[in-house]
This record gives structure tokens, C-alpha cells and sequence, in this order.
């Protein structure tokens, strides 16, 4: 007789954190973050009321950085993001680990830049715009984040969502309310300035967009990432594109553009003055106060964790992996890092750098995407397309920077020579070597 035995066996499928609509979510906080306070009245002063142009055009080079990142992350599923793409792409040399301590460096330039936004919203919020009062909520503001972060960041991380809700609903209700008091005369084509500063605006905007690639940090922790990685990248890059192109349609439609030049600094502030008055600047400050104040924390956490990361990997000296409290002590040499760029570069300047060098290290990592494009089965015509726009426009914002700004020049080549001798010099006495993470 035949007995048959059934065994039941029970497959627990472990249910991922991030589907499609919470890493939109994600992509949106980070992107519509400190940029957008930063950004609208410098782009603004260059390409005068046809700005929104200059939103429309850094939104499609997001997509078409957004989709060749996007395929990356779906082959190389690391939280290393762009440091693991250059990798892969250029193999462990001196190049690949040059660039990826450069990507280090852009995370910083970011955190000042953002620093310096704070210190100037704060200074102007608080009547005190002067030079000496923006550094020093520039600076404090840095040292609060990077004291935070080596206690324990929890409370702040927590209330990230809420923060995301208040800065996207102030932003959205600014902008809709905007349109029924936007003058026509001053979005008239008659008073359009030359196009070439709608194109050299579109590196400074770009900067607005800074935050898409977090989506790809997230591809461990994501629901079938093949589907969701791209939909998702797609949907919070269109949803924030809308949003910057109305709302600089609104800041346009409000402030005459002498009076954007004026007070570039802090635009979209001023914008909320005739719409809504007196209370209406107040808010909007407060909220680019709290946006800014978010986005360091974030990036310190970011920093902490990429150079700990990079440590471990051979990018960056042993140091940064020591423990210091609930953080490493990388956060501090770090702010210690950022401090002489909140103090030395005006916004401009520190925004500009920013910009530029993102732009590089992206057009680098789809570079390096062509070496794996038969990994990753992307469409060659885009990556191509992605690699020309992201050193178009770079060249195109260190060019328009040159006459007013021609130091700009002189602080890349410092930055990125300063990037190769650290990697040679890592590489020389201590023998750390980038390695890949994903085989």
C-alpha cells in the first residue's frame, strides 16, 4: 500500500518598504527641498520672465539622467548608488575612485550651498541681512545638524514626511493663489530678454532637481524594482516640473524683474508679499527656513553615511569610520569641510560650483553607462542623450558664469585636482582600492 505523504510548505514573501507611491514621495521631498528657494530668483535674474522655459528644459535632462540612473540601479541593486555605477562602469582605478570622492566633495558643496540659503532666509526673515549675520546662521545651522546627527537623528527623521506636506502644500497654494494676481505685462513676450539667458539658466535650475537620485538608493528596499524604479523616477520627476514651472510663473507674473535682480537672494519670499502681504513673506520665509533646515540634516545623514561607505571601500581615509555616538566621526571632519565654503562664497558662487559640479559627476556616471549597457539593456540613444545635455549645460553655466564669476572657473579645477590627489594619495601610502560591491 502507498501512503502519500503532502508536506505544506509555507512561503513568506518579505513585503519591501518602498512601492511606487512612497518612493514618488521620497523623490519629491528631496527634490522640493532647499532648491527651489535657492534657485528661483538666481535663474530668475538671468532669464527674466521666460524662467519657466529654463524649469522646462532642466526637467527633461532629469528624465534623461533619471532614466539612465534608474536602469542602473535596476542592474546593480546597491544602496552605493553612483559611487558603485562609476565603478562598474570604469573598473577600480584611479579614475573611477577620483570621481567617486568628487561625488563625496558634491555632497558638501550641496550642504553649504543649502547652508547658505538658510542664513540668508534667517538674516532677512529676522532684519539683520548683512553678511556677518547670514554666515553665522550659516554656520550654526551646520553645527546644530552635525550635533544632532551624532546623537541620534531620530525625531527628525521621523518628522521628515511632516515637513514634506508643509513646504509642498505652502508651495502649491503660493503658486495657484499667484496666477489670480499675476500682472500680464510683466510675462509680456514684448519685454522677453535674449534666449541665451533662458539657456544658461538651465544649469541653475537644474540644481532645483537635485534629489531624483535618491529613488535609486532605495532598489534593495524596493516592490518589483524593475517596474517600480522607473515608473516612480518618471512620476516624481514630472509631478516637481510642474510644480517649479508654475511657481516661477507665479514669482515672474508678481515681482518686476528689477526687483527679482534685488532680491534674488530670497525671490520667492518676496513673490508671496503682493499675493498674500506682509504675512505672506513671513511664511514663505518660515517654510524655506524649515525646507533648508530639512535638507541639511538629510544630506549630513547622506554625508555620514557616503563616507563611512566610501571609507570602508577605500575611498576616503580610515578615519572616516570610526564611531563617534550614534554616528561616525566622518560627519565632523565633513562639517568641518563645509564650513570655509559657507564662509568664503557668497550664494551665488557656492550655488553655481553646486550645480556644475552634479552635473559632471552625472554626465561621468552615464559615461560609465555606456560601458554597461548590454547589462542593463538601456536605450543607447538616451544614455547619449543624458551624457550631452548634462556637459552642454554644464559648459554652458561655467560660460554665461565667466564675466561676472570667473573664479568659478579656478574652484572646479581646485575641487577636482584636489579629488585625483586624494585618491592617488590613499592609493599610494595606504593601498585602499574602490572595489564593486554587485557582481
Amino acid at each position: 500500500m502507498l501512503v502519500r505523504i503532502e508536506k505544506k510548505v509555507d512561503i513568506v514573501i518579505e513585503k519591501k518598504a518602498f512601492g511606487v507611491w512612497s518612493a514618488v514621495f521620497l523623490g519629491i521631498g528631496s527634490m522640493v527641498g532647499a532648491g527651489i528657494f535657492i534657485v528661483i530668483g538666481q535663474a530668475g535674474a538671468m532669464a527674466g520672465n521666460i524662467v519657466w522655459l529654463s524649469f522646462i528644459f532642466g526637467g527633461l535632462i532629469a528624465l534623461l539622467s533619471g532614466y539612465s540612473l534608474a536602469k542602473l540601479a535596476v542592474r546593480y541593486q546597491s544602496r552605493g548608488g553612483i559611487v558603485e555605477y562609476l565603478v562598474q562602469g570604469f573598473g577600480e582605478n584611479n579614475f573611477s575612485g577620483s570621481m567617486s570622492v568628487m561625488f563625496y566633495f558634491s555632497q558638501l558643496i550641496a550642504v553649504a550651498a543649502v547652508a547658505k540659503s538658510f542664513g540668508t532666509y534667517a538674516a532677512t526673515f529676522m532684519a539683520h541681512g548683512n553678511g556677518v549675520w547670514i554666515n553665522i546662521f550659516a554656520v550654526g545651522v551646520v553645527a546644530l545638524f552635525t550635533f544632532i546627527n551624532l546623537i541620534g537623528a531620530t525625531i527628525v527623521a521621523k518628522s521628515e514626511n511632516f515637513i514634506v506636506i508643509i513646504k509642498l502644500s505652502v508651495l502649491i497654494v503660493f503658486a495657484v493663489a499667484a496666477l489670480f494676481t499675476v500682472q500680464p505685462n510683466l510675462l509680456s513676450v514684448a519685454d522677453m530678454p535674449p534666449m541665451s539667458g533662458m539657456l544658461f539658466a538651465i544649469g541653475i535650475t537644474f540644481f532645483a532637481y537635485q534629489g531624483f537620485s535618491v529613488i535609486t538608493n532605495t532598489v534593495e528596499d524596493m516592490n518589483n524594482p524593475k517596474v517600480t524604479m522607473m515608473r516612480s523616477m518618471f512620476i516624481a520627476i514630472l509631478f516637481v516640473a510642474g510644480l517649479y514651472i508654475l511657481t516661477s510663473i507665479s514669482v515672474l507674473g508678481n515681482l518686476p524683474l528689477d526687483e527679482i535682480i534685488k532680491t534674488k537672494d530670497y525671490a520667492l519670499a518676496a513673490a508671496a508679499k503682493p499675493v498674500f502681504g506682509e504675512w505672506g513673506f513671513k511664511i514663505m520665509a518660515a517654510t524655506a527656513l524649515l525646507a533648508t533646515a530639512s535638507a541639511i540634516n538629510a544630506t549630513l545623514y547622506a554625508v555620514a553615511e557616503i563616507g563611512y561607505t566610501m571609507a570602508k571601500e577605500g575611498n576616503l581615509p580610515k578615519e572616516y569610520e570610526y564611531n563617534v555616538y550614534q554616528s561616525f566621526e566622518g560627519i565632523i571632519i565633513s562639517a568641518v569641510l563645509i564650513v570655509p565654503m559657507v564662509l568664503f562664497f557668497n550664494l551665488s558662487e557656492i550655488t553655481t560650483v553646486a550645480a556644475i559640479v552634479m552635473l559632471i559627476v552625472q554626465g561621468s556616471t552615464h559615461i560609465a553607462h555606456l560601458n554597461l549597457i548590454k547589462e542593463t539593456g538601456a536605450k543607447l540613444y538616451v544614455v547619449v542623450l543624458a551624457i550631452l545635455s548634462m556637459f552642454g549645460v554644464a559648459g554652458l553655466t561655467l560660460y554665461s558664469t565667466y564675466k561676472t564669476m570667473p573664479q568659478i572657473a579656478y574652484y572646479l579645477i581646485a575641487a577636482f585636482a584636489l579629488a585625483f590627489a586624494m585618491e592617488f594619495l590613499l592609493r599610494y601610502f595606504n593601498n585602499r582600492t574602490v572595489s564593486k560591491q554587485i557582481n
